[in-house]
C-alpha cells in the first residue's frame, strides 16, 4: 500500500474531524477514544482554528500535542464550574461513545438487559443526559453491529430526537446529534422524522454490508457519498503530528 493511500482509521479521522466544521469558538470535546481525539485535533489544525480544547482536566490548551502527550501551551483556566456553563449554554460540541444507539439517537451507556436486574453493568448514566439537551454531541461507533446500532436501547442515558420533541421546546433548544461516525459510514439525522439515515459510505464499504450490521432499517439515499479522503496535508498531519505511534490503528484496524 503506498504511503498516499489513507487507511479505515485516518478516514475515521477526518470523518470525526468533519464534524466539528463550521462550529465556530466553542469546546470540543472528544469522549469516545483516539479516533474522535484526533479528528477533534485535526479540525483545529485545519478548517476550525477557533475551537478550544483542553488538557482532559482543567486547562485549555494553547498549542495541539500528539495523543498521549501533554499541551505545552495553557491558554486558560476551566475549571468545573466553568466547564458546566459552557454545557448547559450550548457552548460544547461533544463526541461521544455508545453502547447502543437506537434510529433516533437515543444513546445507552448505562446497562445492558432489563435496568431493574441488568446482564451486564456499563459506566452508568454519566453526564449524557446534560450533554444531549445542552449542547450538540455527535457520537462514535468503532465497531459498526447490530449489537450496538440497535431498535430500542435498554436504557436511555443520552437523549434522542424523539424524546427531546416530547419533552417539549425546553428540552429541544440545544438538543442536536450533527453526526453519528462509525467505521463503516458516517450518519446522520436529516429527514423529516428525524431518524437516522446514512450520510455518506467509508471506501469500499457498500450499502448492503452497512445494512447487514444494523439492528433496524436504515435509510441509504440512492445518490449516497463517499467520506472523503484524508488531504495530502491532513495525512502527513495525523501521521507525523498528531498520532505518530498509530494508535489509531488499534482501534480501526486495516
Amino acid at each position: 500500500m503506498s504511503s498516499a493511500v489513507a487507511t479505515r482509521a485516518e478516514v475515521c479521522v477526518v470523518a470525526c474531524a468533519e464534524a466539528w466544521r463550521g462550529d465556530g469558538e466553542i469546546l470540543a470535546s472528544p469522549m469516545g477514544g483516539v479516533v474522535p481525539t484526533a479528528g477533534a485535533r485535526l479540525a483545529k489544525l485545519t478548517f476550525a482554528p477557533e475551537l478550544l480544547l483542553t488538557d482532559g482536566e482543567a486547562m485549555l490548551a494553547a498549542d495541539v500535542p500528539a495523543l498521549g502527550a501533554r499541551p505545552r501551551v495553557i491558554e486558560g483556566w476551566l475549571p468545573y464550574r466553568r466547564h458546566l456553563a459552557l454545557v448547559t449554554g450550548g457552548r460544547r460540541h461533544v463526541m461521544m461513545g455508545a453502547s447502543q444507539l437506537d434510529r433516533h439517537g437515543n444513546q445507552n451507556i448505562s446497562c445492558v438487559g432489563d435496568w431493574r436486574r441488568p446482564a451486564r453493568q456499563l459506566i452508568g448514566v454519566r453526564g449524557a443526559p446534560a450533554n444531549t439537551l445542552n449542547h450538540p454531541t455527535s457520537y462514535w461507533i468503532p465497531r459498526h453491529s447490530t449489537r450496538v446500532l440497535v431498535e430500542r436501547v435498554d436504557m436511555v442515558s443520552g437523549v434522542g430526537y424523539d424524546r427531546a420533541a416530547a419533552a417539549g421546546p425546553s428540552a429541544a433548544r440545544f438538543h442536536r446529534i450533527p453526526r453519528v461516525v462509525t467505521d463503516l459510514a458516517v450518519l446522520d439525522f436529516e429527514t423529516p422524522d428525524r431518524t437516522m439515515r446514512v450520510r455518506s459510505l467509508h471506501p469500499g464499504v457498500t450499502a448492503e454490508e452497512v445494512r447487514a450490521a444494523t439492528g433496524f432499517p436504515l435509510d441509504v439515499p440512492p445518490d449516497v457519498q463517499r467520506t472523503r479522503d484524508p488531504t495530502a496535508a491532513e495525512l502527513r498531519l495525523i501521521r507525523e503530528v498528531l498520532d505518530p505511534a498509530a494508535l489509531r490503528d488499534r482501534e480501526v484496524p486495516a
